[in-house]
């Protein structure tokens, strides 16, 4: 499956054809003045927006603050001679 999958994505006839009909359905509801596209194009940029932040900027970070968190609590158990499961 994985062959046919990047030659598809490989063709520019598919990433045409995707264009095309994304031109056809939107364009009679930008022409009616339809609040739809609008919509779409928000959640798009939301999902992206949302996804990059976290990948390239607090996923790294979080698991390291987690880790640190983790260790810091287990030394402190150790410390006090507390177990970790209540």
């Amino acid at each position: 499956m994985a062959p046919n999958i990047l030659e598809r994505v490989a063709n520019p006839a598919y990433f045409q054809s995707k264009v095309s009909n994304a031109a056809a359905y939107y364009k009679p509801l930008l022409r009616s003045g339809s609040v739809k596209p609008l919509w779409h194009l928000m959640a798009f940029t939301s999902v992206v927006m949302y996804t990059t932040n976290f990948i390239c900027l607090k996923g790294g970070k979080v698991k390291h603050a987690r880790e640190e968190k983790k260790v810091a609590l287990d030394e402190y158990y150790k410390n006090h001679g507390i177990t970790s499961h209540h």
